[in-house]
Formats: C-alpha cells, sequence, structure tokens
C-alpha cells in the first residue's frame, strides 16, 4: 500500500471520529435542554389512556390474578349470576308472588348494575395499596391503577349482563334503541362515578387505611337507597312532589336507566310500566348526572395530583 492510499485512509478514519464525536456532542447538548421532571410528570387520566398497552397488561394481571388456582375459572362468573337469578325469580315471582310484574327482572338488573359500582368502588379504593411494589418501582401515572379496577370491574359484571339479555329475550323483551341508550347512559355514569370515588379514596387510603372501611360501611347503603328492592312507584306514591330528592343519588339514577333498558320491555304493556314506574324525564336528569360526575372526577383528579408525590413515601 502506497504512502498516498494509507494518508487517504488515515484521513478517512480522523473524519469518522470527527463525526462521531459531533454527534455525541449534539446528544449531549439534547440531554442537557431536556427540562428536569418527576417521573410521575406528565400523569393524568389523559396519560393512562395514552398508555393503552400497559393499561392493558395491568387489567389481564388483574383478571388472572382473581381465578389463579381455579379449576373452573371465569365460568364461576356465570354460575354465581345465574344462581343469584333463579333464586330471585322462584324465591320473588313464584313464592312471594310480588305484584310487580317480573319483579325477578327489576331485581337482577338493578343488582347487576349496583355490583359495578361496588367492585369499582372498593377494588379502586384498594388499588394503589394492593399494588405498592409497582408504585414504588415503575415510572407511570398512579392514576392507572384506580382506572384498571375500573376497567377489571366492567369486565367481571359482563356474565351478569348476559344472563340478563338471556332471561330478558326469553320473557319476549326485544331491544329497542331507548331502552339500548338507557343502558349505555346508566352504565356510563356509573363508570364516571366510580371512578373518581376510586381516584380519591385510593389516595386517601394511602395515608389513612381506615377509608377501606368507610367504602365498605357506604356501598353497604347502596342496596337500600336505589329502587332495586322495591319500585320507584312505592317512592312516588309515598313522597309525593319531594321524590325528586331521591333522584338526587346517581345510583338510583343509574339503576332505573338500566330497568328502562331490560325490565320494562320484558312486561306486557310497556307504556304503563314507563309511566306508573319511571319519572317522567329519566334521561334529562341521566345527563344532568353525568355532567356533575365529570365535574366531580375533575376536582378527584386535582385532589389526587395533589397528593400522589407523597404517596411512595406512605406506601
Amino acid at each position: 500500500m502506497s504512502d498516498t492510499e494509507r494518508a487517504d485512509r488515515a484521513e478517512q478514519r480522523r473524519d469518522r471520529r470527527a463525526a462521531r464525536r459531533q454527534e455525541r456532542v449534539k446528544r449531549e447538548q439534547r440531554v442537557v435542554e431536556a427540562p428536569l421532571a418527576p417521573p410521575s410528570a406528565n400523569s393524568g387520566l389523559l396519560e393512562v389512556f395514552r398508555r393503552r398497552y400497559l393499561l392493558s397488561l395491568l387489567v389481564r394481571r388483574e383478571i388472572s390474578a382473581r381465578y389463579q388456582g381455579s379449576f373452573l375459572g371465569l365460568f364461576w362468573s356465570y354460575i354465581q349470576p345465574a344462581t343469584r337469578l333463579a333464586m330471585y325469580y322462584f324465591v320473588i315471582s313464584v313464592i312471594l308472588e310480588k305484584g310487580i310484574e317480573n319483579f325477578a327482572i327489576h331485581l337482577f338488573a338493578g343488582l347487576v348494575i349496583v355490583h359495578y359500582f361496588t367492585e369499582t368502588f372498593g377494588a379502586g379504593t384498594h388499588s394503589i395499596v394492593r399494588n405498592k411494589a409497582l408504585v414504588r418501582k415503575m415510572a407511570v401515572p398512579r392514576e392507572m391503577f384506580p382506572v384498571a379496577s375500573m376497567l377489571t370491574s366492567a369486565y367481571h359484571v359482563i356474565p351478569g349482563m348476559v344472563l340478563l339479555v338471556i332471561f330478558c329475550v326469553g320473557l319476549g323483551w326485544t331491544p329497542d334503541p331507548v331502552g339500548v341508550a338507557a343502558v349505555l347512559l346508566g352504565f356510563t355514569l356509573v363508570a364516571i362515578w366510580g371512578t373518581g370515588l376510586a381516584l380519591l379514596f385510593s389516595a386517601a387510603n394511602v395515608f389513612f387505611r381506615d377509608f377501606s372501611n368507610v367504602v365498605q360501611t357506604l356501598t353497604q347503603f347502596t342496596t337500600f337507597s336505589v329502587p332495586m328492592i322495591y319500585p320507584y312507584s312505592m317512592v312516588s306514591d309515598r313522597f309525593g312532589e319531594y321524590a325528586q330528592f331521591y333522584l338526587f343519588n346517581p345510583m338510583a339514577e343509574a339503576v332505573l336507566l338500566f330497568q328502562r333498558g331490560f325490565w320494562a320491555g320484558t312486561t306486557k304493556d310497556v307504556e304503563a310500566t314507563l309511566a306508573d314506574h319511571f319519572p317522567d324525564d329519566l334521561f334529562l336528569i341521566g345527563f344532568a348526572h353525568v355532567g356533575v360526575a365529570l365535574v366531580f372526577l375533575v376536582i378527584a383528579q386535582l385532589a389526587f395530583t395533589r397528593l400522589e408525590n407523597k404517596i411512595p413515601e406512605r406506601l
């Protein structure tokens, strides 16, 4: 190899080294220019749904943990609600002979949505404490854990919904657009309220474990504060014009929306059922509750944001 070729190759090596140095300097400059931020920066509910893949992993993890070591697994989610539905139908419709037509469907429709709320509220309250190892180690939005609990609860409600649909179809129920809209509105209402409460109480439960007992106490009142084991017409007849205050309870509204979607369609005279057992402005009240729930969700998010930086040190 000639001296000229050696010199050319040496020059090429120097140029490559210089180019690598310049690229390294640029990378370092970009790192220096990047603002410092805590691991939980840019968190929030929007960030949670932006990281949908991680959220889906958490949901699958919670679902698998629930059925771990079970021989029948997910099949139990169908056996248990089917047993309850059959029991309600036999005891209430056959033995007690309740005067309300298809009262077992009336009760079970309310039970499905109430179960969704109580499970979202309860599991969401424990979500951060239950996943404290992940909270300490992973730089993820901590709102992800209550949201994952809400989605997991929605997954567990599906078997009850399927059985409810099958039973209603067997009684001659035909889905109508208004009824489907009522079910979607009721489900949305409970999802928003459950998520907001789960956010607020999950953070509070980190600082004071007593909040888990508070949640258990509150959920016990839910069954009796909604028109599930009794019809709304009894409330309207007893309290008259003051019955409107009863509908300030968002869960009472959600139960009525579910009953409008399922139970009302199984009765012989749907119009008479709607007139006797439902308020005239059912949907207007439902949309008003959704608006209030969204405001509460924003407040819960702000409160959660103020507390989340102290969460790791208190776990």
